[in-house]
């Protein structure tokens, strides 16, 4: 298969990013070197790779072959087989796409932003430079709200129209002329596009002019845009552009033949079960194909299956605005799976444990005593967890506030409020989440979630709430509370009385009974103890137990266990009941008395429970017809206890009490018959300018989604977007198995928290604009600043107990005695995606560890600290925006490697890369040492392990 790769893609996606090549005239492929990428030449095609280290898995390919109007078929061709050779070279682990001039794909133009301005001519590599280029005044028109679609028309009055975004280009002066039916966000996509042009074409010296359709010659620019087309006149009128949809989109699935013929599939729905490893398909939907190649397939074959689809769309005349995506099967997309009935979910082995195993033998062989790495990016809970917290559990109509000792005692049976405060930039940050117990009271949980609504509408400051549901709580729950034990049954009233009329056996727990408890978390300050059934199989051999007789207390240690399940074991034991004196049993050794609790010994899982596979986050907009808005305010408005409340922010929430007291099927029909039409487009490469402000937009990160609402979006509650976000979850439009329990945050513009902030490259002074999106992009345009008040997020320092306010609360463990550090505040250096947003803990002279802030205690029980060692100094150099300390010592990357030949010795390991030159550090990375440190933690590992510094 290697003679049939050409050697130009020898090395190709090794490292992330784009990497671009060019079909020359000779019918030669030839790299295109980074400085003019982003810059295509209408005569030729290119074939471009991207590459993305997620934060667990391997690297993932999206291969895309760009065909210039220009370009004739010939090199089309050529660029097509050389994109399904490259494809073979990484393994065929790649998803192909066609793109087109004029008809990109939005994932092929979010790698270029603000957007892709082809350029008349041929590119030649013996210059890098366009052949004949030459200055002209040209036109422009744009679309898009995300990204940009920019294609040039003929300079002429009759290219206008009121639908559009036009742009015109002249040697002084770029105008940017707004069509009466554009969009604001449009416009403001279009003036990034201005700036563009205005910096690449014009060296940042040409002025810009907005011009309005429908404004007359009144203003001097206005009249000088005109007199570039002969002067004023009007626009005919034409209706706005509306894309027709079918109701119900047309997919066919056709078998590619060995003659390359197509075959219809008989069968009146899709299903996996059709598509054979050894055969080809293609899938027309109409305005895109797939085409997926079984796993079994040779690389003729597929070519064969490539050229015939292309053949397809000539032959019948299609649209060029008809997407082709190639797929190898295993690799299929969320829209191609979401064509057939019942994709099945299946979770591959990401041979998590192994690997971490195999780094842990690493250290070892240099030194270290290491057991077990530590998930620094996933431990971290990104706030101030030394907050004050108040929980209420709903009782009929009443709130009953929790004591402070009994605040981390929850039952199933039961609803919580969490309130929790915390401080953020020079104010109280505010954080409500309603608990929903497994087995609680649907009224309950209606009541929960509209007094978290009122009693954050009472605090005015836009605080985030969140809906949880028992089993699916997120991390950061977890941080905030430290220590919980969920016990089974209730104590409101409602759910004793719902047990007494269905004659149901009381299981509150009292310490006269038997019970259960499985202890799980991470460390001392996030760990859980959750009450079970009492049987056998509700043991697995990866926690664990706690077994309570009445007369007996036993501690159950699973074989698969680790040192940081036992020592969490011993500290659950004096936090439930300090007087107990357990009897430890490993599995394995149990003795009758044990198993006689349990009701009989019965099989239980025995695998590792390994990790689950992280996924990156995705971020999507949604919009629903303006019919949601009426339908679901007549709804309201038709329920007495609506009028009796008379707050807007609670109004929505009073539907959600309907359907939770109906039940989930009529859940369903209710939330289809209130959102209505539901849409939903992914943003790809997203950036923090990608939260206009006019738009909802959810932030998928599979365990969690945010809800993000622009001031200037028509959610005017966070009920409306928690129903948006129920809608997403019904949908689950990447078809990943999301379940309908999923947490929801709900965050307002203006008022991100940091562990929503971390996804993105986050600059405070943008959240905290004024004004519509357009009138934001203008003003950064024109260079006008605004009067704002700029947050900057500043580093904080975790108090000890003797420094610590009484306002602050302790601890883990407090209800005895016990006090411990956030986990946050131990980290030594923890970047939160803001250059100037680091936190720094103070350093203590003892002696070196591996893991610099790891939350977990010695086996003394003492904190370990950590001294700053002269890598760290380079570090927090780095981070003030230098490349290296002079005094740094620098060692050459091929003795820095964890597979050398001749490693160094007494570096710290967990830091490689402070050890290279400037120099090198570049040539690897391929970036600068301060955009290194400004990238996430995870995505700095993931680089590292690539050149094997980690």
């Amino acid at each position: 298969m290697s003679k049939q790769i050409d050697s130009v893609f020898d090395g190709a996606g090794a490292k992330p990013g784009l990497e671009i090549w060019c079909v020359e005239k000779q019918l030669r492929l030839v790299p295109v070197p980074k400085s003019l990428h982003g810059k295509f030449y209408s005569g030729n095609s290119y074939v471009v790779l991207s590459t993305v280290l997620p934060r667990s898995g391997p690297p993932q390919h999206d291969i895309h072959y760009w065909l210039g109007k220009d370009a004739n078929e010939v090199e089309s061709t050529l660029a097509s087989d050389k994109a399904l050779e490259l494809d073979s070279a990484l393994g065929s682990c790649t998803v192909q796409y066609r793109e087109v001039q004029g008809q990109e794909t939005e994932k092929f133009l979010s790698y270029f932003k603000p957007c892709v301005i082809p350029i008349e001519g041929v590119f030649s590599s013996d210059s890098g430079q366009l052949n004949g280029e030459s200055y002209k005044i040209s036109l422009l028109t744009c679309k898009g709200e995300h990204v940009v679609s920019v294609r040039e028309v003929p300079f002429s009055r009759s290219s206008l129209n009121h639908n559009d975004v036009f742009i015109l280009d002249t040697a002084s002066k770029i105008f940017l002329f707004s069509g009466c039916n554009s969009s604001t966000q449009e416009r403001a996509k279009a003036l990034e596009v201005v700036q563009y042009i205005k910096e690449n074409k014009h060296g940042g010296t040409c002025e810009v002019a907005t011009v309005e359709d429908g404004k007359l010659v009144g203003d001097p620019e206005v009249g000088e845009f005109w007199s570039f087309f002969g002067g004023y006149a009007p626009i005919p009128r034409d209706s706005p552009c509306v894309e027709k949809q079918s109701d119900s989109p047309f997919s066919q699935l056709f078998w590619i033949t060995a003659q390359a013929k197509l075959c219809p599939c008989e069968g009146s729905s899709l299903n996996k079960e059709m598509l054979e490893t050894n055969k080809c398909y293609m899938l027309d939907c109409g305005a895109e194909i797939f085409v997926w190649m079984g796993r079994n397939t040779s690389i003729t074959e597929r070519k064969k299956s490539i050229s015939v689809t292309e053949d397809l769309l000539r032959n019948q005349g299609r649209s060029m605005a008809t997407h082709l995506t190639f797929l190898t099967e295993g690799l299929e997309t969320s829209i191609f799976r979401s064509h057939f009935n019942n994709w099945p979910q299946v979770v591959e082995p990401k041979l998590y444990e192994e690997g971490r195993g195999k780094v842990a033998a690493i250290f070892k062989q240099q030194g270290y005593d290491v057991k077990e790495l530590p998930d620094e990016e996933d431990c971290q809970p990104y706030i101030n967890c030394r907050g004050k917290l108040k929980v209420w559990r709903i009782n009929g109509d009443q709130l009953t506030l929790i004591p402070d000792p009994e605040q981390t005692k929850l039952f199933s049976g039961d609803c919580y409020i969490v309130q929790y405060t915390y401080p953020g930039n020079g104010r109280d940050e505010y954080l409500f989440y309603a608990w929903l117990g497994r087995d609680s009271v649907p009224d309950d949980r209606a009541d929960a979630i509209s007094h978290m609504n009122a009693i954050a509408d009472s605090s005015k400051r836009d605080p985030v709430l969140v809906q949880v549901i028992q089993d699916k709580e997120p991390l950061l729950f977890f941080s905030i509370f430290q220590t919980v034990i969920i016990f089974k049954g209730g104590l409101s009233k409602r759910y004793k009385n719902l047990i007494a009329e269905k004659g149901i056996l009381d299981e509150t727990y009292d310490e006269q009974k038997t019970a259960l408890f499985r202890v799980q978390g991470i460390s001392p300050e996030n760990m859980q103890a959750i009450q079970v059934d009492q049987v056998s199989n509700s043991l697995n051999s990866s926690y664990c137990y706690i077994l309570q007789t009445g007369t007996s207390i036993f501690t159950w240690i699973g074989n698969l266990s680790s040192t940081v399940d036992h020592a969490l074991l011993d500290r659950m034991l004096e936090l439930i009941n300090p007087t107990w004196q357990p009897i430890s049993v490993r599995e394995g050794s149990e003795p009758d008395i044990f198993w006689n609790a349990l009701g009989g010994k019965t099989e239980y899982p025995r695998q590792k429970e390994l990790k689950q596979h992280v996924e990156d986050p995705h971020l999507f907009t949604l919009t629903c017809v303006d019919g949601m808005q009426n339908t679901l305010s007549n709804f309201i408005h038709s329920r007495d206890d609506v009028l009796c409340l008379g707050s807007e922010l609670l109004q929505v929430l009073i539907a959600v009490k309907f359907f939770l007291m109906v039940g989930i099927g009529s859940y369903a029909a209710w939330l289809n018959f209130v959102a209505g039409d539901f849409k939903v487009k992914e943003i790809y490469n997203f950036a923090q300018d990608d939260l206009t402000t006019e738009d909802v937009l959810i932030l998928d990160c599979h365990e969690e989604i945010h809800v993000w609402i622009g001031s200037h979006s028509n959610i005017k509650s966070k009920q409306q977007a928690i129903l948006l976000g129920m809608k997403f979850l019904q949908a689950d439009p990447l078809v990943e198995g999301l379940s309908s329990e999923t947490p929801i945050y709900v965050i307002t513009e203006g008022r991100e928290p940091l562990f929503f902030t971390r996804f993105f490259e986050w600059d405070s002074s943008k959240a905290n604009m004024h004004g519509n999106s357009f009138e934001r992009r203008l003003a950064i345009l024109k260079g006008k600043k605004q009067n704002l008040e700029v947050h900057t997020s500043k580093s904080w320092k975790a108090s000890s107990k003797e420094t610590t306010p009484d306002s602050l609360r302790s601890k883990s463990v407090s209800s005895n005695g016990r006090n411990s550090t956030s986990p946050v505040s131990s980290a030594s250096v923890t970047h939160f995606n803001s250059p100037t947003n680091y936190q720094i803990s103070t350093p203590a002279p003892t002696a070196r560890k591996l893991f610099p802030g790891s939350p977990f205690h010695d086996s003394a029980g003492s904190p370990k600290a950590e001294a700053e060692s002269p890598s760290q100094a380079a570090v927090l150099a780095q981070v003030d925006g230098n490349d290296a300390s002079e005094n740094s010592v620098i060692y050459p990357y091929e003795r820095l490697k964890v597979n050398s030949s001749d490693p160094v010795t007494d570096i710290d390991v967990t830091k490689r890369e402070v050890y290279l030159c400037d120099d090198e550090f570049r040539e690897k990375f391929g970036m600068r040492r301060k955009a290194f440190y400004e990238l996430p933690k995870w995505r700095q590992n993931k680089l590292k392990i690539s050149l094997h510094l980690f």
